[in-house]
């Protein structure tokens, strides 16, 4: 079973984070939600969430991908927390995928593992590298890493880690039971 790893901290966008847990979840991928604080986090609009394990805890060897929802401040403390950066950059190195939708391309850029061409929450460019960015594509692919506009892209998002890790069969199974003809 492939296996993602959904970092997330104070200030995560529940949108976000909750449809990738549920939509991959869906489709038959092990999702372990790490807190890069307390077990227990409020999102940026105050719903609290109790994480799976704490992330100092996770070996990351044991994932085929790490998944970062955005919101505020969790975007920002994604990019500052030490351990989640050296994290990021062993995916790079060891050519795994990474996937961060909203804000937290952002925490990509800082780990220098975002590739040349990406998305990202309109105006959030601006703290990233405007070379590069894709206004108009709710989900942009480059390489291993795919990135996301924000909330209401995170369906879409959330299916496309579906089909990268699970491939397009499930992708069309889920998406057709979750009725996202739009996705």
């Amino acid at each position: 079973m492939a296996k993602l790893l959904v970092p997330i901290s104070n200030g995560f966008e529940e949108i976000e984070t909750v449809s990738i847990v549920d939509i991959c979840r869906r489709g038959n991928i092990e999702v372990t939600i790490a807190s890069i604080e307390n077990i227990e986090v409020t999102g940026a609009h105050q719903i609290s969430l109790k994480a799976d394990n704490l992330l100092s805890n996770i070996d990351e060897k044991d994932f085929d991908m790490i998944a970062l929802p955005g919101g505020l401040p969790n975007a920002f403390n994604l990019a500052e927390d030490k351990l989640l950066q050296k994290i990021l950059k062993k995916f790079k190195e060891n050519n795994k995928n990474i996937a961060a939708i909203c804000a937290a391309p952002y925490a990509l850029h800082k780990a220098d593992v975002l590739n040349e061409n990406y998305t990202c929450y309109p105006g959030f460019e601006g703290k990233i590298k405007e070379n590069g960015y894709i206004e108009n594509k709710d989900v942009v692919i480059d390489g291993k890493v795919i990135t996301s506009r924000g909330p209401a892209t995170a369906m879409s998002f959330a299916l496309e880690i579906i089909k990268v890790l699970q491939g397009e069969e499930e992708y069309k199974i889920v998406k057709q039971g979750l009725l996202a003809n739009n996705c």
